[in-house]
């Protein structure tokens, strides 16, 4: 089975409230069409995992991001391919968050993270999200 490798951004703020919430995007094409999850996408050749979140959250977004830490690496099985996706905590330097390939985006406060349908690889991340907000 092929391993398709890629990084995603868990983006997280604070709201005009004071809460926590994590930045989720709807998926806007492809197979998995309309369902929820963590911005990013493929590491090209020569990147680092850290590189190819730069640049993805840029092309996507049109968003300058620092990165934190690894949150975990997931290992899932979809039917056609193995996904191996780095997860990474990360906030926003600049920009405007522009939905350039995504149908729709929410900020998530912690007793929101389970109101969308979250594809399935990402879900396996909301337990680990939760327990760190």
């Amino acid at each position: 089975m092929k391993t398709i490798r890629v990084v995603a951004a868990v983006i997280k703020s604070v709201n005009e409230k004071g809460d926590q919430v994590i930045f989720a995007t709807q998926r806007g094409y492809g197979d998995f069409k309309g369902g929820w999850e963590f911005p990013g996408g493929k590491i090209e050749e020569g990147e680092t995992p850290k590189e190819a979140l730069q640049r993805e959250i840029k092309e996507e977004l049109n968003t300058v991001i620092s990165i934190g830490n690894l949150i975990e690496t997931i290992e899932y099985d979809y039917p056609a391919f193995h996904l191996s996706m780095d997860c990474f905590w990360a906030e926003i330097i600049t920009g405007e968050l522009v939905l350039n390939e995504h149908e729709d985006a929410k900020w998530l406060t912690k007793e929101e993270l389970n109101s969308v349908e979250w594809l399935p690889a990402d879900i396996s991340l909301i337990d680990r999200i939760e327990k760190e907000m």
